[in-house]
């Protein structure tokens, strides 16, 4: 399997109620092939670390819309078995700028991953220029920010991939999308919250250079609308919610005691 360590492309994404995926995915399939890494329920696993500084800079900048922003995460695409410290892990750089997303990543295991998002300059991948870039940018983001683990984001994903004549083109529908804001351990079964409701699904259609206009029509067959929503920004903001509410309830404590 190739993989690919730096593109650009562009991202659309819309919230969907699950009931319209089935009909979207029959018309899909004349045009999109499902994903290789699909498993027998046609879909897999996948499981995001994200990293932010002690004032949420990547957080904020996502709410303020500002037109060139980054983010640093580790994920992991757990099997049967879970996920240990040999688990393979992609440490990525996700940029936008104005409309276009930039990816670059290094492929560790995840143990390495981890030391190598905490600032450490030495081991991990190194291989060639690319790689070393890569890992040159890490350290100098994880120190300048101070990045820290700050929330975990998990989904399952369908995905479908363009023909020849799209190769770059990828559209998923991502469901039972969950979160957390403690236990910031890719390898502990700890709890994740619900960041939509079990009904709601996030579509994202990924193209290299425009939309084909198969694509355009099918999203307005289905009367699709672009939504702005950022699973890691749900999830910070629900564990906000989620420290408010404890507080509230110290302090009524407090003033009724």
């Amino acid at each position: 399997m190739t993989i690919i360590r730096r593109f650009n492309r562009y991202e659309l994404k819309y919230v969907l109620h699950v009931s319209r995926v089935a009909s979207l995915v029959a018309d899909l399939r004349h045009f999109m092939a499902p994903d290789q890494h699909d498993d027998a329920n046609a879909g897999y696993r996948v499981t995001s670390l994200y990293y932010d500084s002690p004032d949420l800079h990547f957080y904020r900048a996502k709410l303020d819309g500002l037109r060139y922003r980054r983010k640093l995460r580790v994920r992991v695409y757990p099997g049967p078995a879970g996920v240990d410290e040999a688990t393979t892990a992609f440490v990525e750089i996700k940029q936008r700028m104005n409309q276009t997303v930039q990816k670059r990543r290094i492929v560790l295991p995840l143990r390495e991953a981890l030391t190598r998002c905490a600032g450490a300059t030495d081991g991990g991948a190194a291989g060639d220029a690319i790689d070393v870039a890569t890992c040159s940018e890490i350290q100098y983001m994880v120190r300048a920010l101070r990045l820290r683990p700050t929330g975990i984001v998990t989904y399952r994903r369908r995905a479908f991939v363009g023909s020849r004549y799209e190769r770059g083109m990828r559209l998923t529908f991502d469901s039972l999308l969950c979160g957390r804001t403690t236990v910031l351990d890719l390898t502990a079964p700890a709890r994740c919250r619900p960041l939509l409701p079990a009904s709601m699904v996030v579509m994202e259609i990924k193209v290299d250079d425009r939309v084909p206009d198969w694509t355009t029509s099918l999203v307005a067959r289905h009367e699709c609308q672009l939504t702005r929503v950022s699973k890691y920004c749900l999830t910070v903001a629900g564990g906000m919610r989620r420290l408010a509410e404890a507080r509230r309830r110290r302090d009524d404590r407090w003033t009724t005691s």
